[in-house]
């Protein structure tokens, strides 16, 4: 999300409070996912770290380092900015978080499920069906791996001399060379040591993330217990919402050892039907401890999810954490060493078994997402209040795109590897490997079907835009009653204004764009699997007695979509790493990061980390120990995501320090995106809820923001919240006091609007219990 930086437009003079000197006011400033400088925040070169470290810290001007001993009458707020970028950006390489997107989408449909009471069945259903269909992602990208490396360059590559001729790295495995690692089993064994490697680095990175981000405790509550039944809470007010130590832990290790078991079970299925005697007993208790493996894994998983209500330790869950992945890994080493024995007589041939597992994820997840929608069915007829986005079906839909980003990611790797490794050869041509298994090959026929569904929708958005701003731009006389030069409609002012309020409208048109999406890879994977169980054959094959030009399509389909995978791949990574360095590319991409690794890991483990678990224990210590030991005025100013932080970090305090804080907001999506997603924890009812609780709260939007809009809140509550929208630009030609034309700004740069310091400055007499009749728009906020 942008930056939000800029000076305010005028910085009237804060009135002492009633009954002779004031105390020191403090103005805390949160930024947006985009990130800034301190410098930039404050506006002053010179700037000080107070609290924190270059991570996420709280920075002043360095003439307001010690403000609070100086005396304070008629000044201005003291500016805090609290910097908080680098939890989200700063070292390239996390553009590798990036390869695990369909890990972070799946976490997201845990969220997005429909405000009901809570402790239903419907809601137990529903968050034990995302977390199983986060862990069947997982089984499916391991044993995507598995397939690659074991089944493609150990299996078929290494044992046929075409395919290994002129591969010099994979020419030590051949079985034409008769060497020691020739072995079939020997061959299988060091292929599965690469997908090994990958569920440890998924673990490590997990693990360490944990300690970075699960691990920030929130201040100690010292004032008295909230009034409201537990029931009645917002949930984001529980003390243990963002302390996720045991789930995520809990979580790591039947992920891990998931991914370690699929191996085993991939090996042993190969060895299966080879093995005799001892061989054959060890194998039987391999196969048996893999079992048991597997039950821990959905025992643990189906077992609890997260509990909001205490902050829950590790106490309970150590044999879990421990016992758990050193099993797994246990088993595997075992079954590495049994599968590299020497079996006389191995001869290797076509694929390695096992090719229908895909199939069956496939049909599990589809169980599993059909499950998810009766459950947010039934959850959307108890909630109560306006309607979410898509009827309450958010979260299956979001579960879909998880799928079907996973499927994209196992069936084009496999097809390309493929076809890399055969140097493009059709699989089954003489000569040529079997290749990947039939439903992948079918999976990745129908990524540039899902391909051409997206350009149809581009296409359904640059209409709708086109329609807005000619709408638009016919109504920009009214918004500028008192400019003339508007009657110039033809001038590229007028197009820029339009333009920028339609691409801005586009926001709202995106639920029923990613439900589209979302139903079209439905039908379209699900006749994937239908078509390589019924014909058998890769599509190019299966469609080699059809008429006209269906064959060509098919076997073309198979081909391109294997190329656009490692396309895709390609640009993850590309854009990734220039977003991570880049702002204005943050700015562009960056929307759907910043929802996703804002919410903690509560079904997939191997998401990326929540930022919020540091950032909102930071501002929570900071207002209870500021406003603890200085008694004084305290405005939190959050822009964009910087103000669904704020909201979270006011619902973290006391009932009685609650009272004592104000809250400014701009440019913020807490209801345009957050409220209409996530209903059950930024709906109507929890933000009516905090509004009360506050000393009072303002906000600002503009229509040509894309991301911001009014808080909105339903039966007349919180009325006084929005101040009319902000023109945007801030007059139209040139004025005496905007001699040259006035920008654009969007989603940027609302302190500089006359509006940011005229609410400042009521938002302070409200505290000062002073006058209580909200700042009135003035000219140039229209």
């Amino acid at each position: 999300m942008a930056l939000e930086t800029g000076k305010a437009a005028g910085d009237p003079a804060v009135p002492a409070q009633p009954g002779g000197g004031a105390r020191c006011s403090l103005e805390l400033l949160v930024h947006g996912v985009g990130g800034t400088t301190p410098e930039e925040m404050l506006d002053d070169p010179r700037t000080v770290l107070i609290t924190g470290d270059h991570t996420a810290g709280i920075y002043r001007r360095a003439v307001d380092e010690k403000a609070e001993e100086q005396p304070q009458n008629g000044q201005r707020p003291v500016p805090e900015a609290y910097c908080w970028s680098n939890l989200t950006s700063g070292n390239g390489a996390r553009a590798l978080w990036l390869v695990l997107l369909p890990f972070m989408v799946v976490n997201l449909a845990h969220w997005v499920r429909p405000a009901a009471p809570a402790k239903s069945a419907a809601q137990r259903l529903y968050d034990v069906a995302v977390r199983l269909l986060a862990l069947s992602l997982t089984v499916q990208f391991v044993a995507a791996a598995v397939e690659v490396t074991v089944d493609l360059m150990a299996w078929q590559c290494a044992g046929s001399a075409h395919c290994v001729a002129g591969k010099s790295w994979l020419s030590f495995m051949s079985a034409e060379s008769g060497g020691w690692w020739g072995e079939p089993g020997r061959r299988l064994a060091v292929g599965a040591l690469i997908p090994a490697l990958i569920a440890a680095l998924l673990w490590w990175l997990s693990h360490r993330t944990w300690s970075a981000y699960e691990s920030a405790s929130p201040p100690p509550r010292t004032g008295p217990a909230t009034p409201e039944k537990d029931g009645d809470r917002p949930v984001l007010s529980l003390p243990g919402f963002w302390y996720g130590r045991r789930l995520v832990a809990r979580l790591r290790a039947a992920h891990t050892a998931a991914a370690l078991l699929i191996i085993a079970s991939a090996l042993l299925a190969a060895t299966a039907a080879e093995d005799s005697g001892v061989l054959a007993a060890v194998g039987r208790v391999l196969i048996g401890l893999t079992a048991v493996g597997w039950v821990a894994v959905l025992a643990v998983v189906c077992r609890r999810g997260r509990s909001e209500a205490e902050m829950e330790e590790l106490d309970g869950d150590r044999w879990a954490v421990r016992i758990l992945p050193g099993g797994a890994i246990a088993v595997l080493a075992a079954t590495l060493v049994h599968t590299a024995w020497t079996r006389p007589g191995w001869a290797e041939g076509g694929r390695l078994p096992g090719t229908s597992f895909f199939g069956g994820v496939a049909v599990a997840q589809g169980v599993l997402i059909a499950a998810l929608a009766v459950a947010a069915f039934v959850l959307q007829r108890q909630s109560e209040g306006r309607s979410p986005v898509l009827g309450g079906m958010a979260g299956p839909v979001v579960a879909l795109l998880a799928g079907a980003l996973g499927w994209v990611y196992s069936g084009g790797l496999a097809q390309r590897m493929g076809d890399w490794l055969d140097r493009g050869a059709t699989p089954g041509d003489p000569g040529s490997i079997p290749g990947p298994p039939v439903v992948l090959s079918w999976q990745a026929t129908v990524i540039p079907l899902i391909l051409a569904v997206l350009i149809l929708l581009a296409v359904g958005a640059g209409i709708r835009l086109w329609r807005v701003k000619r709408k638009v731009f016919g109504e920009i006389p009214g918004i500028y009653p008192d400019d003339a030069e508007h009657d110039r409609l033809s001038t590229p002012r007028s197009r820029s204004i339009a333009g920028a309020v339609a691409r801005a409208d586009l926001t709202d048109a995106a639920p029923r764009m990613l439900a589209v999406l979302a139903v079209a890879n439905l039908v379209l994977s699900g006749g994937a699997v239908a078509g390589a169980w019924i014909t058998g054959a890769v599509p190019g094959r299966a469609a080699e007695d059809a008429p006209g030009v269906v064959p060509a399509c098919a076997a073309t389909g198979q081909a391109l979509g294997s190329w656009l995978v490692g396309a895709l791949l390609i640009l993850l990574l590309t854009t990734g790493r220039r977003a991570y360095k880049d702002a204005s590319a943050r700015r562009t991409i960056g929307i759907l990061w910043d929802v996703g690794t804002f919410w903690p890991r509560a079904a997939h483990t191997f998401a990326p980390p929540c930022y919020a678990e540091r950032a909102v224990p930071d501002l929570t210590w900071r207002m209870c120990t500021w406003t603890d030991r200085h008694k004084g005025r305290l405005v939190l100013s959050g822009h964009s995501q910087g103000s669904v932080l704020s909201a979270a970090a006011i619902w973290q305090l006391d009932p009685t320090v609650r009272s004592k804080v104000a809250l400014l907001t701009y440019g913020s999506p807490l209801t345009r995106l957050y409220g209409r997603w996530f209903p059950a924890y930024f709906g109507s009812a929890q933000l009516t809820a905090l509004h009360k609780d506050l000393a009072t709260w303002r906000n600002l939007y503009r229509p040509t923001d894309p991301i911001g809009g009014p808080i909105d809140l339903e039966d007349g509550e919180g009325t006084d919240i929005d101040r009319p929208a902000l023109r945007d630009p801030v007059c139209y030609g040139r004025t005496p006091e905007h001699p040259l034309p006035a920008p654009i700004n969007g989603h940027s740069d609302y302190p500089t609007d006359p509006a940011f310091a005229e609410e400042r400055t009521w938002l302070l007499r409200r505290l000062a219990g002073g006058k209580t009749v909200p700042a009135q728009p003035g000219k140039s906020s229209g």
